[in-house]
């Protein structure tokens, strides 16, 4: 049995003369939360419309637990868009019991469900209110609601946290992440990297309609490090023929050093000279990339994932 909830094969899609996804081809692996990356315009969304067969795929296919898209019980899979869609004339628990009647959920049923979540967010007491009558945060809280309610296996969440203060930001993470420790694959898109490394097991990521890297995040950090540490001695360094040619000195804090040594060897010998002078290593730390960084090399100033990416 596939350890895969989705998986992508070969997926393109036109529309008139522009190609919005190029042969696109990637696995989601069940139980994790797996982040779907990408400047705007690079076919993201096109994606998630076609996995939820809101279109289909010119070419290529996407199955999802051993079934083809095109045939699959939407109510599998819960999807909260960037773009929401409530209405706005009505009120809070009337929007979510009819959310949840197109899900062909009994209404009792549905009722408690609405009540468990409206209390998990802690806005039980608008429950009566109309939907304009709420902030866009309170608006999103819904919204994610609307979309957990029938308690998928599969989520897919486009930029969840849009929105929101850092305490709600906080409060629907931590659900997020709840709900994922019970057993619901998430698909998580954003353009927040700092919420993706947060949060996200594994990531894809998606530019000008192809899929440039695909890997888990501590993989991509490891294939993108540059062999930048920071180092720490006891008293100030005295730098003066110590430094081997293959070390680039970023920054010097006096007792304390920003190195940029791609050969560990380099390195070694350098901490060692200092040792001998008696000014002893206090602490060493590698600087990984973070997915900021990553993004923009890779995206914003057009590179290539390395060979053994």
């Amino acid at each position: 049995m596939s350890n895969n909830i989705l998986s992508i094969r070969a997926v393109s899609k036109w529309f008139e003369d522009h190609q919005a996804l190029n042969s696109v081809s990637f696995d989601v692996p069940k139980g994790g939360v797996f982040g779907l990356l990408g400047p705007n315009g690079a076919g993201k969304t096109t994606l998630i419309r076609i996995i939820t067969n809101i279109t289909q795929a010119d070419e290529g296919s996407v199955i999802f637990e051993g079934l083809d898209t095109r045939h699959l019980d939407r109510g599998m899979i819960g999807y909260m868009p960037e773009e929401r869609g409530l209405y706005k004339k009505m009120k809070v628990s009337e929007q979510l019991e009819y959310f949840a009647a197109l899900r062909r959920m009994p209404a009792q049923e549905a009722r408690q469900r609405i009540g468990f979540w409206l209390e998990r967010l802690d806005i039980s007491d608008w429950a009566y209110k109309k939907i304009e009558e709420l902030s866009k945060g309170m608006q999103q809280k819904i919204q994610f609601i609307a979309t957990v309610l029938h308690n998928p296996s599969f989520l897919i969440l486009d930029e969840p946290f849009s929105g929101l203060d850092p305490v709600n930001t906080s409060l629907l993470k931590d659900e997020i992440l709840r709900l994922n420790q019970e057993g619901t694959t998430i698909m998580f898109s954003t353009h927040r990297m700092e919420q993706v490394e947060e949060i996200c097991d594994h990531i894809v990521l998606i530019s000008k309609g192809k899929n440039i890297l695909d890997s888990t995040i501590k993989e991509t950090k490891q294939t993108w490090k540059e062999g930048l540490f920071q180092l720490e001695f006891e008293h100030e360094i005295e730098l003066s023929g110590d430094v081997p040619m293959g070390i680039e000195i970023k920054e010097n804090k006096g007792n304390a050093l920003n190195v940029k040594a791609p050969d560990l060897r380099d390195l070694n010998a350098f901490i060692t000279s200092q040792i001998n002078k008696g000014n002893l290593l206090h602490s060493m730390k590698e600087r990984l990339p973070t997915l900021n960084e990553i993004f923009i090399k890779t995206v914003g100033r057009g590179e290539t994932v390395p060979e053994n990416a």
